[in-house]
């Protein structure tokens, strides 16, 4: 069974003042009261247009991201590539607000694209489908009706920019994942990447969707989706994830009277989870999965279940991935036993990535044993360390 408690290759590469860095940043992040107050600094400080990145940038910023753009990133990509970890750069900037903002996050996604078919280490690009169209319209496209001319524009446009980078991912053979949003617009982003999956997926996985475990519908769901692809003969590319939205699904759905899309709790979505895992296993002949979990249970199940299926520890239709500044122990770990290893490397400019910042906080503090367990793995190394030198 594969030791994730090996904190000599989770961290070595990180310096011993990297090493500082982390112990002090998951200290600040472990106090839920801190964190809150920052967020309201945070916001209050861009709202009054105030300077912030002195203070951002050489903490949470350092920390959970490659830098501000794809050549300040190149750095990270080498050293994690040292260590046989590849890398996704995911443009993190969010908000599609307004045509503007929308061309140049359709830009730079491109970019990050064509970057990725130049660069073995970067084997998949990503991107958020809020970025191309806002919540509003989104909302309104899986309601289905009649539209005014402002939204009839509106789901063209993200229509036409998930077209766009579809093909070009598909033109480059660069496998491109489409992230998950909320649930009561997800319906229509699913048709979207469905209808992408069968025209770009004939040969291979190139179009990924991403299913959110938490969600109660989510493994039907997995099934509908195999079938499909088996029927339409193509190949279907799935990222799991447990999902980041719970406290917000479960408000709007009892502001709404609707029953929960989320699971009661955390042992139900873990079950989803693992069970969408075994059962994506039994049909790898038609997929290719990305296992983007934090938890060690989940990513050792998947490799038992490779073992049990005879597959290589380099299946190439078997991802491991994890947040880059995140469960490096798992990471590392995975990667020196020769699997498949991308982490998930955010950039952008400070203050666009902010909001994916404060996120990576909260979700920290609010996860179960989360922080506690970077945090003793960090002390855990910087002792092995001290001791080394004596």
């Amino acid at each position: 069974m594969i030791s994730f408690d090996n904190t000599e290759v989770a961290f070595r590469y990180k310096s011993n003042a990297g090493m500082m860095r982390a112990y002090y940043l998951f200290r600040m992040i472990a106090s839920p009261g801190l964190v809150r107050l920052s967020k309201k600094l945070t916001y209050f400080a861009l709202n009054l247009h105030l300077p912030i990145a002195w203070a951002i940038k050489p903490t949470l910023y350092r920390h959970f991201v490659g830098g501000e753009s794809i050549a300040e990133c190149e750095p990270t990509v080498k050293t994690l590539s040292k260590f046989n970890v590849k890398t996704i750069l995911d443009y993190s900037v969010e908000g599609g607000k307004d045509a503007k903002t929308m061309e140049r996050t359709l830009a730079e996604t491109l970019h990050s694209v064509v970057n990725a078919g130049k660069n073995p280490d970067i084997p998949f690009a990503v991107f958020k489908p809020t970025a191309f169209a806002s919540m509003e319209v989104l909302t309104h496209a899986a309601l289905g009706g009649t539209f005014d001319a402002e939204t009839t524009q509106g789901i063209r446009r993200f229509r036409d920019s998930v077209e766009k980078l579809s093909k070009t991912a598909w033109e480059l053979g660069v496998p491109i994942m489409i992230d998950a949003e909320d649930s009561w617009y997800q319906l229509f982003v699913d048709d979207v990447v469905t209808e992408m999956m069968e025209k770009y997926n004939k040969e291979k996985a190139i179009v990924f969707n991403t299913l959110q475990m938490y969600r109660v519908d989510r493994h039907g769901f997995l099934k509908e989706s195999i079938r499909k692809a088996g029927e339409g003969n193509y190949f279907l590319g799935i990222k799991f994830v447990r999902g980041a939205y719970m406290e917000k699904e479960r408000k709007r759905a009892e502001e709404m009277g609707y029953p929960s899309p989320i699971h009661p709790d955390k042992a139900h979505t873990d079950a989803a989870y693992d069970a969408a895992i075994k059962y994506s296993v039994e049909h790898l002949e038609r997929m290719v999965i990305f296992n983007g979990s934090h938890n060690e249970k989940s990513n050792r199940l998947l490799k038992e279940l490779m073992n049990e299926h005879g597959l290589p520890k380099d299946e190439p239709r078997i991802w491991f991935s994890q947040l880059y500044g995140m469960s490096d122990h798992i990471s590392f770990n995975l990667a020196e036993e020769g699997y498949n290893v991308a982490k998930y490397v955010p950039y952008g400019p400070v203050r666009n990535i902010l909001p994916y910042l404060l996120r990576r906080a909260e979700e920290n503090t609010s996860i179960a044993g989360q922080t506690g367990r970077e945090l003793s793995l960090i002390v855990q190394e910087i002792k092995r360390r001290k001791n080394r030198k004596r």
